[in-house]
């Protein structure tokens, strides 16, 4: 298919409802966008998956590549908080990276390292290595964007759509190795995210 195109696929049915899942096709880039049963967004998948896509692109992710992008509830973001980082209450945003931070090139505030390249490790013939899952909460967006809790700093009152396209890019930079413990890489991360969603 084409760099730029969409090709919908859908996936059985899981026990807790029916998932939808559309592959966009965006440059280098296979986003997954895997809406939840019960769950409506208030931006198109594909404002969500050029997001993501300008993030791993400034990221530095080694491409061709696949991002999945889940947009689910305050539930299943509370049992994921609960399961991986032993936080009980629901969250915005989640990203789980598979590939390790040695893969990214450096940026500011991050951790010295050397440079490395895609793990070599055999797929199978058209198949793109996987950067990892990000999980949004699509009602916790829309909730901090009409009560003013959005944006970077928490004090945003905005669309829910801008929330949701932060909160994609967010999880795509970490997904890249990026993190905002240390003052500097905070930062330098937020300057990232508002030049991304200003061009976007």
């Amino acid at each position: 298919m084409p760099p730029g195109g969409a090709e919908e696929a859908r996936r059985p049915r899981e026990p807790s409802g029916r998932v939808v899942t559309r592959a966009l096709y965006l440059g280098h880039w296979r986003i997954d966008v895997t809406v939840r049963d019960g769950v409506t967004p208030p931006v198109s998948a594909a404002a969500l998956g050029r997001a993501v896509a300008r993030a791993a692109e400034a990221g530095g992710a080694p491409k061709p590549a696949s991002i999945g992008l889940i947009l689910s509830d305050d539930a299943e973001l509370a049992v994921l908080n609960a399961t991986h980082l032993a936080t009980s209450s629901p969250t915005d945003v989640l990203s789980f990276p598979l590939l390790p931070p040695e893969t990214f090139p450096p940026h500011a505030g991050g951790p010295e390292r050397a440079v490395g390249t895609v793990p070599s490790f055999p797929l199978p013939p058209g198949r793109r290595p996987h950067l990892g899952d990000i999980v949004i909460s699509v009602e916790r967006a829309i909730e901090q964007a009409y009560a003013g809790r959005g944006g970077q700093t928490g004090r945003v009152r905005w669309s829910p759509a801008e929330e949701l396209r932060l909160l994609a890019t967010h999880g795509t930079l970490h997904l890249c190795g990026w993190d905002h413990a240390d003052p500097v890489e905070e930062r330098a991360m937020r300057a990232l995210e508002t030049d991304l969603l200003v061009r976007g």
